[in-house]
This record gives C-alpha cells, sequence and structure tokens, in this order.
C-alpha cells in the first residue's frame, strides 16, 4: 500500500508526512501525475489560497491527473483547501475549482462578530456511521484554519457538521473521495486516527 501526498506548493507538506510516519504508512510526496498516478490512495492538503493554488495545479497539469484518479475509484483524501478546490468553484477571487463534486467554497461572513479566520480547535458533529469516523468519537474536536467553508450541492453528502456562527459542513464524501476542512494531521489522537481509518480502508468493504 502505497499512499501518494499530492504536492502544489500549499504547505503543511511535513506535518502530513509527520503524522503519517508516526502511524507506519508507506507513503511519498510528488508534484508530478506519472508517479502521483502509481500509487493506492492519494492524499490531497493544502493551505492557502484558491485561485494561486489552481493555477499550479493547471500548469503541473494536477487537475486533470486528479479528475482521472477520481474517476478510476481511487481512494482520495481532501484536507483544508484540498477540501474546498475539488469543488466546482470558490468565492475566493470567483476561483473555477478542480470540480469532482458539485458544490460551492463558501466565505464565511465579516457580519457574525467573530473572528475570521476560524482558526483552533472546533467539534466536529458526525451525522452518519461513514468510515472516515470509526471509532472516534462523535463532538470530537478537530484544528482548524480557514476563512472559506465548503458547501457541496448534494446535502446528503456531508458527513459531518461544526457550528461557527452558522452550522458548516466539515467534512463530505463522495464515492472514493472523503473531504474535511479540519487537519487532522494537526489534531492530536483522534487525527491520527482518522488518517490510520482512511489509510486502512479497505475498498468495497
Amino acid at each position: 500500500m502505497k499512499i501518494g501526498i499530492l504536492n502544489y506548493d500549499a504547505g503543511n507538506l511535513k506535518s502530513v508526512e509527520t503524522a503519517l510516519a508516526h502511524l507506519g504508512a508507506k507513503y511519498f510526496v510528488s508534484s508530478d501525475p506519472y508517479e502521483l498516478a502509481k500509487s493506492d490512495k492519494l492524499i490531497f492538503p493544502g493551505v492557502g489560497e484558491a485561485q494561486s493554488s489552481m493555477k499550479i495545479l493547471k500548469k503541473r497539469g494536477l487537475d486533470i491527473f486528479l479528475r482521472e484518479y477520481f474517476k478510476k475509484g481511487n481512494p482520495i483524501l481532501g484536507i483544508c483547501l484540498g477540501c474546498q478546490i475539488v469543488l466546482d468553484s470558490s468565492e475566493e477571487r470567483n476561483t473555477k475549482c478542480v470540480g469532482l463534486v458539485p458544490g460551492n467554497s463558501k466565505e464565511f461572513s465579516h457580519n457574525m462578530d467573530l473572528k475570521i479566520p476560524h482558526m483552533g480547535w472546533n467539534q466536529v458533529q458526525s451525522t452518519n456511521n461513514h468510515y472516515i469516523f470509526k471509532d472516534i468519537p462523535n463532538n470530537s474536536s478537530f484544528y482548524f484554519v480557514h476563512s472559506y467553508y465548503p458547501d457541496p450541492d448534494n446535502q446528503n453528502a456531508v458527513i459531518a457538521l461544526t457550528d461557527y456562527g452558522i452550522s458548516f459542513s466539515s467534512a463530505f464524501s463522495v464515492d472514493n473521495l472523503v473531504a474535511v476542512q479540519f487537519h487532522p494531521e494537526k489534531s492530536g489522537p483522534h487525527g491520527l486516527k482518522l488518517l490510520d481509518n482512511f489509510i486502512s480502508k479497505t475498498q468495497g468493504v
């Protein structure tokens, strides 16, 4: 089992690597679509800005790679920015995104009398029995850093909610894709368990 970590100059790769190494997972980091296509599963992490990240993805052919990888049924875990730009678009500079899942990333309202970005620990309420939350107590806290949040068109895809002025989708899943707005690699034992669930999941089970 080889885990590919997609590198598109969007940060936080080291913390993902550290978490996977702690779990004893076999992984590699690459920005080469040909090499990433050899992976059994893919982690699509990221922090930063949607439009500049999409420019890098397109320049390297990684947007096309992601669509093909997804269509083949290979498991993908999107994290933070990697959760947002798997959708059709982002309100951040009106960016057209990868389009694996119909939907939009929306900006938190600055009229909520809350600090933007949403930064720090917050509870995640699982809304079904999705495998990614196996053996993680419901309403466990995970670490967030974001000003935008994912809003998939099909609300049945939402597998977890978090409250920050509004109740927003903090995790969703469509077919072989799981996307989480929080950072499991920075979320202690519960985050490590979530990553382990992704790594250990047998396809079709």
